[in-house]
């Protein structure tokens, strides 16, 4: 299969998850791509995410490498080392690292976790290039709907990127 036109019908008869699994794939490349444009990997910033009390922290506090493994559980790929990338973010002055192993993201870390997330709309807008608000939303209720459909409990709220 390709991303070549099909009729609609020819689409309606191919599977849903071989397409979502190249969306994914594609979303994902695309995202992480961006991302090291501007000298992080998407793992780093979500470790600033997750350690910042002005974004995915509900307070602020440190976290070890399995608790924010723990956090991040629901987008986290195989590949993803976080105890690696919290290494290059601790060698770069981002976070620091107590006595107990917990990690903490410093100022240096709030300013580069708030400088990479100001291109997320960029990202985003370049993603959504061409699809309407209707079209995305409908195209979001569809999978949520196949989700149920299977009885496969997933998560079906909005992830950020």
């Amino acid at each position: 299969m390709t991303t070549e036109r099909a009729s609609d019908a020819e689409l309606a008869a191919q599977p849903a998850a071989y397409w979502t699994g190249l969306a994914y794939e594609a979303l994902i490349a695309f995202t992480r791509a961006r991302q090291a444009e501007l000298g992080f990997t998407q793992p780093q910033f979500w470790l600033l995410r997750n350690l910042s009390e002005n974004d995915l922290s509900p307070d602020g506090r440190g976290m070890t490498i399995p608790e924010l493994r723990e956090a991040m559980k629901s987008y986290l790929r195989p590949e993803d080392d976080l105890e690696a990338e919290a290494e290059v973010l601790l060698e770069h002055g981002r976070l620091t690292r107590d006595g107990e192993g917990r990690l903490w993201i410093t100022e240096e870390g709030e300013k580069a976790r708030t400088e990479v997330k100001r291109h997320a709309p960029e990202i985003r807008a370049r993603i959504h290039q061409g699809i309407d608000d209707a079209d995305y939303v409908t195209a979001l209720k569809v999978l949520q709907q196949m989700i149920r459909n299977t009885d496969t409990p997933r998560q079906t709220t909005q992830v950020d990127e």
